[in-house]
Parts: structure tokens; C-alpha cells; sequence
């Protein structure tokens, strides 16, 4: 890839992490005044009653997947340089991350977004027993903790990883010791998961994870101007 080239696409990666910051506020707007249902049936009546807002909700996230693939390819190529192993093993991880997110928990709330549309609309109950039997599996693979591991253990250390060669250069130390917190946190927060505590740590990491995400892009922005 030519010099130029890799200007391209740190501007443009620079652009997607702020896009992914303002898509993710987003989201939590969304989401805040609907809460997260519980069992099938709670998951069906939600997501009929806000249809609208869940749909949104589903594809502004899918889109914030996405735009974390040229962020976490530009930090590589920056990094790569200061410790290429390591560097190869956080963006494995960020990918790992889109992956899961992409297969285990947006089509998943796809398919009770339909089987919603069908459940509502059905007078029958031995039809709705059928939509809420066929809801069962989708939504217990989102109220699943174990969903919760996955995705956010594979973002946390994608996130350490890559701010621990960050001290090495280019980026600011601010920028890195605020993704080893970040990280850090990210994978106390998992462990606390299973135990039951260590939810306001959840949120903690969120808003983290939002700033350094931020500071990325603005910083691979800056590098595509120059």
C-alpha cells in the first residue's frame, strides 16, 4: 500500500471512529427509555410494541460493526511497526469481535424482530404458542451472559493490546493509558458478570470505550492530513 493510500485510509478511519462515537450515543438514546426485556414473550411484546426503535437500534449497531473494520486495519498498519506480533493478536481480537457481534447477536434480534411482527398480528393461540416456541432460541441466546463474554472480552483485550504497543509511539500516552483502563475494566467487568455484581462497571467501560475510541479517530485523522 503506497503512502498516500494509507492517507486515505487513516482519514477515512478516522472519520468512521467519530461516526461510530455518534452512532453509538445514538443507540443509547434508543435504547434507554425501552429497557432490555427478559424471556421470549417480554422480547416479542417489546419489540412489537417499538418496532421502529428496535429496527433502528439493530442497524445503527451493525453499522457501528462495520466501521470498526478500518479503524482496527489503520491502527495495525501504524502499530505494526513497534510490535507486529501483538498487534496482529488485538486486531484479531476487534475482528473477532465484529464477527460475533454480526452472527451471534444482530441476527439473532432479526429474528425476533419478525417473529415479533407475526406474533402481534396472530389472534389464534395455538399460532402464537408456534411464534413464542420459534422465539425461545433467539432469545435466550440475547439474555444469554455468556453473549455478553464473548463480545465484550474479545473488544476489552483488542482494546489492551493495542494500547499497550500504543505506549511504544505515534499515539499520545494519554490516549494509551485510557485504552489499558479501558481494557482492563472491560475484562474485570466480564468476570464480575458472573457473579452478579460490578454492573455500574458495565456502564463505566461503555463511556470509556466511547472517548478512546474518539481520541483514536481524531488522532488517525490528523495522520491522514499529513
Amino acid at each position: 500500500m503506497s503512502t498516500s493510500d494509507e492517507k486515505w485510509l487513516y482519514r477515512g478511519a478516522g472519520i468512521s471512529a467519530i461516526i461510530f462515537v455518534i452512532a453509538y450515543i445514538v443507540i443509547i438514546g434508543l435504547y434507554a427509555p425501552i429497557g432490555k426485556p427478559s424471556g421470549a414473550e417480554a422480547w416479542l411484546t417489546s419489540m412489537a410494541k417499538n418496532s421502529t426503535v428496535w429496527w433502528s437500534i439493530l442497524w445503527v449497531s451493525v453499522l457501528t460493526d462495520f466501521l470498526l473494520v478500518p479503524v482496527a486495519l489503520s491502527l495495525y498498519l501504524i502499530l505494526s511497526r513497534f510490535n507486529k506480533s501483538l498487534m496482529l493478536l488485538a486486531t484479531s481480537f476487534v475482528g473477532l469481535f465484529v464477527f460475533l457481534d454480526l452472527a451471534l447477536t444482530w441476527t439473532n434480534y432479526a429474528s425476533l424482530l419478525v417473529l415479533a411482527a407475526n406474533y402481534t398480528a396472530i389472534i389464534d393461540d395455538t399460532q402464537k404458542t408456534i411464534f413464542l416456541t420459534a422465539a425461545l432460541y433467539p432469545a435466550s441466546v440475547v439474555d444469554s451472559n455468556l453473549l455478553f463474554v464473548y463480545n465484550s472480552l474479545t473488544l476489552a483485550i483488542g482494546i489492551l493490546l493495542t494500547s499497550l504497543v500504543m505506549m511504544m509511539g505515534v499515539f499520545d500516552k494519554k490516549t494509551a493509558y485510557l485504552g489499558l483502563v479501558t481494557g482492563a475494566l472491560g475484562i474485570i467487568a466480564v468476570a464480575g458478570s458472573f457473579f452478579g455484581f460490578l454492573q455500574a462497571l458495565i456502564i463505566l467501560v461503555s463511556i470509556l470505550t466511547i472517548v478512546w475510541v474518539l481520541l483514536v479517530g481524531f488522532k488517525l485523522y490528523k495522520l491522514g492530513g499529513e
